[in-house]
């Protein structure tokens, strides 16, 4: 049962983890020892997808904007075997009990709305029916470190995760990445019941750092960007504000809804389609259709796509300081126009404190921003190598020990691992 301990042997965890793959080396036995406990020996397969930083582009994927965004190095694994009951029988470290799910019913089940359930099922009613592909049992045990309630997409995680072992175990891999994202997007939406946009999956599914142009989200651009801001001196650091996000669905579907009804306003159906001229020079009727802060989500739409372009353009040409100016501006126009950094009438504001102190701490040199939907969770800073432990004391003096994750950009997207 046990792995050949030679790190030597262990190319493809190199690829992925770099100097921890030893590390890894041993999660992904203990990953394996906690599979043959449930499902009994024989041979596994191992699958790795990767959380996600989205480093500038708050809430523009669902109105087809623009994002830039960076699969990093915390990722969900999982240890898989094929069965033959057409069944997925799903174990997950730091959840209690089976999710069991009969493939010869793939229909949607509201009462499974919200569940793990329902996103295997909607990636497997995607896979077989409209991608025309095959699905059949596995069983599977998951141990993940993309934490929950992070703003690093830990459900995108685990929806690429599903297809690519639907791919791997019964496509041999013939279904491209950037599929597993539109299938995991699909499920979310229709079957689990969340309105997100496309960037999540994307960038759990390809990895790297990318810039991604949604106006045609059934074959998004995407590109390929080689940034590395270690070697420019900056650490990318997130902090968990222990502001859980996890029944805040409203809240995030109120941007979605509240931007389209805008675009609506104006016979289209997302922003993207929306003229920015005609749209400043309807203000004053478009205020007495949809509230205010529809105008103001809307108006950060359209400078939001701005920005991203200044900071894709401003690391094209090795400019640190546009790039950190374009990231600024992004999470002032989150605070102010979005208003994402906490709930509608809640006095719990524990993001936008973080927010504060991390400008106060960091006294112009790097830059944060409010991370992923908003609302709870994390946020993300761009903080000076040099002052990367007292920036970490610091905030963890407020938020607690181990609030503070130093994040970097994973150089491989989601794949079928082989371990040796």
């Amino acid at each position: 049962m046990g792995f050949i301990k030679d790190i030597k042997n262990t190319k493809e965890l190199k690829n992925i983890y770099g100097s921890n793959a030893k590390i890894q080396l041993e999660r992904y036995e203990k990953i394996k020892k906690e599979f043959i406990k449930f499902f009994g020996e024989g041979d596994v397969e191992f699958f790795s997808t990767s959380g996600r930083s989205e480093i500038i582009g708050n809430h523009t994927d669902h109105n087809h904007g623009l994002v830039m965004a960076a699969g990093i190095n915390l990722d969900a694994v999982a240890a898989a075997r094929k069965t033959d009951n057409n069944k997925v029988c799903l174990i997950s470290k730091g959840y209690s009990g089976k999710c069991e799910i009969d493939l010869t019913d793939l229909s949607l089940n509201v009462k499974e709305r919200g569940t793990t359930h329902s996103l295997i099922r909607g990636i497997a009613y995607h896979i077989k029916e409209e991608l025309r592909k095959n699905v059949g049992g596995f069983d599977v045990y998951v141990q993940s470190d993309v934490f929950s309630g992070s703003g690093l997409s830990s459900s995108a995680a685990i929806e690429v995760l599903i297809f690519t072992i639907f791919n791997y175990l019964y496509n041999d891999g013939a279904l491209e990445s950037v599929q597993a994202a539109k299938t995991g997007q699909w499920a979310e939406n229709n079957y689990f019941g969340k309105p997100c946009g496309l960037m999540d999956q994307t960038a759990c599914a390809l990895g790297r750092l990318v810039y991604i142009d949604f106006e045609n989200p059934a074959d998004p651009i995407i590109e390929n960007i080689d940034f590395d801001l270690e070697k420019k001196g900056y650490s990318i650091i997130i902090t968990d504000v222990h502001a859980d996000h996890a029944d805040l669905t409203q809240e995030y579907a109120s941007i979605t809804t509240e931007m389209k009804n805008v675009a609506k306003y104006f016979g289209k159906e997302t922003l993207r389609d929306v003229s920015e001229t005609t749209f400043y020079a309807n203000i004053a009727l478009l205020r007495q259709n949809v509230s205010d802060r529809a105008v103001m989500r809307a108006i950060h739409f359209f400078e939001e796509n701005k920005r991203v372009l200044q900071a894709v353009e401003a690391v094209k040409n090795d400019d640190i300081d546009g790039f950190f100016s374009a990231i600024t501006a992004s999470g002032e126009s989150s605070w102010k126009l979005l208003q994402n950094t906490h709930a509608t009438g809640s006095v719990s504001q524990a993001m936008t404190l973080a927010l504060a102190l991390s400008q106060q701490f960091l006294a112009g040199r790097g830059a944060c921003r409010v991370h992923g939907g908003g609302f709870g969770g994390t946020i993300l800073a761009f903080v000076p190598k040099d002052f990367e432990n007292e920036y970490i004391s610091k905030m963890e003096k407020v938020f607690g020990e181990n609030a503070c994750v130093k994040l970097s950009i994973r150089p491989l997207g989601t794949t079928n691992v082989e371990v040796k």
